[in-house]
């Protein structure tokens, strides 16, 4: 598979090319079975209507790997908490983490087994996806999680978790350490489903000063990514922290790709970790409103990485309001563009 090869830092025809969050609303066909299940969750919990929705970039914008459709807060839905997503809200867990008997009530083993449907859709997708096609499975990052979880819902101040981290520590690795327990079952599930490629996201990486986000955040992921390195080592490993272009001096572990956010010049992440790692991105996604900006962008990565350990992608999801022709144009010209 040439994206599995691209992980790998290996040569390869072009650079291969995907969007994250390209199962989504910009496309027509994704809404039309989003309101066939009624409600994102069910959709999520639905192997059929999962796979069909992961399947259709793929067919329609020609991109070189499907990621799984789900969501990252999956995981503490199984590990017994409550979840609803509100409309206007977004995600709501209604009774968020804060104390230890809220924590001791979350189970690791319930987790696992209960996302018994996510390895179901794997496995539908996986035995659809054509050969050459790389299937990419993920997870949240346990910090992302962990906000969510203490926060009972997206912020912007992050103060209930940051609080924790200052005040209360033990506490706060206790539930990281659950989560990443947790994490390290699931993605070994994915993987023995049928993922070619697995990646964590860390959307909230930058709400951490640098100490703190290497105590709290990269430290799990290090170990969840060593853990599956040691026994998949065929499988490629991408870590996405999003924000973090202040710390990537101190970045290292075993893992292969490294996403980079579009906010990072991608010359400084090519700089500070392109002999160690193959990089992702990290085109903004904003440029996908214009044909010529897309153009601009693709020019500007490409003379940077001059198709060395890279694969394309956005520096973050692409918006629900791009046109669709906007997005078969990027993936087109990327093939195009970096083709040997």
């Amino acid at each position: 598979m040439i994206f599995v090869d691209a992980c790998f830092g290996k040569k390869t025809p072009y650079t291969p090319v995907w969007m994250m969050r390209q199962a989504g609303r910009y496309l027509p066909e994704y809404m039309k079975v989003r309101a066939q299940a009624g409600d994102f969750l069910r959709l999520c919990k639905d192997p059929e209507k999962a796979c069909e929705v992961t399947l259709q970039p793929v067919d329609i914008l020609g991109v070189d790997a499907a990621i799984l459709f789900s969501d990252i807060l999956v995981v503490p839905l199984e590990m017994g908490m409550e979840l609803q997503f509100l409309k206007g809200e977004g995600p709501v867990f209604s009774h968020p983490i804060t104390n230890q008997a809220d924590l001791d009530k979350l189970s690791v083993e319930k987790a696992i087994d209960g996302l018994e449907y996510v390895y179901e859709t794997i496995k539908l997708i996986r035995g659809k996806l054509a050969a050459d096609k790389a299937l990419i499975g993920f997870c949240g990052a346990p910090w992302t999680l962990a906000t969510y979880m203490i926060e009972g819902q997206g912020t912007k101040t992050y103060a209930l978790v940051k609080k924790m981290i200052y005040s209360n520590p033990q506490f706060m690795h206790a539930l990281l350490k659950k989560v990443t327990e947790v994490l390290k079952g699931y993605m070994e599930r994915q993987i023995q489903s049928g993922a070619n490629v697995v990646m964590i996201f860390d959307s909230w990486a930058a709400a951490l000063e640098e100490s703190a986000y290497f105590e709290f955040s990269w430290s799990y992921m290090k170990e969840i990514s060593a853990y599956l390195k040691s026994k998949y080592p065929h499988v490629p490993v991408i870590l996405f922290p999003k924000g973090i272009s202040g710390y990537l001096d101190k970045i290292d572990g075993e893992f292969d790709v490294f996403g980079v956010d579009w906010s990072t010049p991608i010359e400084l992440a090519k700089a500070k970790l392109g002999g160690k790692y193959v990089l992702q991105g990290n085109m903004e996604p904003t440029r996908l409103y214009s044909k010529e900006a897309i153009d601009e962008g693709i020019e500007h990565i490409v003379n940077v990485m001059k198709n060395e350990r890279h694969i394309f992608n956005l520096g973050h999801g692409i918006l629900p309001d791009i046109p669709v022709e906007h997005a078969k144009y990027f993936i087109k010209q990327v093939q195009t563009r970096t083709k040997i």
